[in-house]
C-alpha cells in the first residue's frame, strides 16, 4: 500500500527513526567481537554464528558505536531532499524506478575482488588468496543485511517517488546493495597487507567504494541516507571479518618441529 506523501510529521518520524534503529543494529553488529570469546579455528560458519550474536556481547564501546550510527543516519536523512535535488537534472526526471546503470556501478567493487584473487592464484600468494576470501565474506555479510532491511523497510527509490518517507510501500531502496559490498571489499582491501603501501591500499579501496556511492546518488536511484547506510554495513561488516582473522592469527598457526631424521610440519593452537 502506497504512503500518501502528506503523512503526518510525528508519523514520519516514528518510521524514519524505525529504520534508523534497524540499520544502526546491522550497521554496528560485526563491528567487534567480545573480548572474552575465545577465538578458535576459523570457519565459515563459526563466523556466521558469532557475527549474528555480535549484540549480545557488546559493551559499553560497541554501545557509544550504536548511538553514533543513529545519530549520523538521522542527520543524513535531513539531507535526503536536498541531495535528491542536487542530482536531479535540469527539467525532472520520471518516476520511472528504472536503474539502467546497476551492472556498470557493481563492475568496479567486483573487478577489486576478482582481481586480488587471480593475482594471488597467478603468484602462488596465499595471502592474497585468503584476502581475497575475507572479501567475499565481508560483502556475504553484508549482502544479508541488506537484503533483510530491504525486505521489512519496502522505502520508495526516489526515482519512483519525491518523497524520503514511503516506507514500507513495497520499495528496495533502503539500503544501497552496491555500497554496502562496495565498502566491504574495498574496506579489506585497503586495511589488508603491509603498511608500505597502505596509503595506495587505502586510496584505491576506499575510492572505489566512494565512487560507487556518488555514482548510486547521481543517477537517483537511492536516497542519500540510503548510501550512508550501505556504508555503515560495508564498512562494519569488514571489519568484523578482518578481527576475527587477526584473533585467529594469534591463537593458531604451523610450525616445523625437529624429530628423529627430519623435521614435522605441525598445527596448533591456544585453546
Amino acid at each position: 500500500m502506497k504512503t500518501s506523501p502528506d503523512l503526518s510529521t510525528a508519523s514520519t518520524a516514528k518510521k524514519s527513526a524505525f529504520m534508523f534503529g534497524l540499520i544502526a543494529a546491522c550497521g554496528v553488529l560485526g563491528g567487534r567481537t567480545c573480548s572474552a570469546e575465545t577465538p578458535t579455528t576459523r570457519s565459515l560458519f563459526e563466523d556466521t554464528k558469532l557475527y549474528a550474536t555480535a549484540p549480545l556481547r557488546w559493551e559499553s564501546g560497541d554501545w557509544m558505536e550504536f548511538a553514533g550510527t543513529v545519530f549520523a543516519l538521522g542527520i543524513a536523512h535531513e539531507f535526503d531532499p536536498s541531495v535528491r535535488h542536487f542530482f536531479e537534472p535540469a527539467g525532472g526526471q520520471p518516476l520511472d524506478g528504472k536503474d539502467p546503470n546497476g551492472t556498470r556501478d557493481a563492475i568496479p567493487a567486483l573487478a577489486l575482488l576478482a582481481g586480488t584473487w587471480g593475482f594471488g592464484v597467478v603468484a602462488h600468494d596465499q595471502a592474497q588468496r585468503h584476502e581475497a576470501w575475507n572479501m567475499a565474506e565481508a560483502a556475504g555479510f553484508s549482502a544479508v543485511d541488506t537484503i533483510l532491511l530491504k525486505y521489512i523497510s519496502g522505502r520508495k527509490r526516489p526515482n519512483e517517488t519525491t518523497s524520503p518517507d514511503e516506507w514500507f510501500a513495497g520499495g528496495d531502496s533502503f539500503p544501497s546493495m552496491h555500497v554496502s559490498a562496495a565498502f566491504a571489499i574495498g574496506t579489506v582491501f585497503a586495511e589488508s597487507g603491509g603498511e608500505e603501501h597502505r596509503w595506495l591500499r587505502r586510496s584505491l579501496g576506499y575510492g572505489i567504494a566512494g565512487l560507487t556511492a556518488y555514482a548510486r546518488l547521481h543517477d537517483n536511484v537511492h536516497w542519500f541516507s540510503d548510501v550512508a547506510a550501505g556504508a555503515a554495513i560495508g564498512f562494519s561488516t569488514a571489519r568484523f571479518v578482518m578481527h576475527r582473522d587477526e584473533e585467529s592469527a594469534k591463537h593458531s598457526g604451523f610450525s616445523v618441529v625437529p624429530v628423529d631424521g627430519g623435521a614435522m610440519l605441525t598445527y596448533w593452537r591456544v585453546p
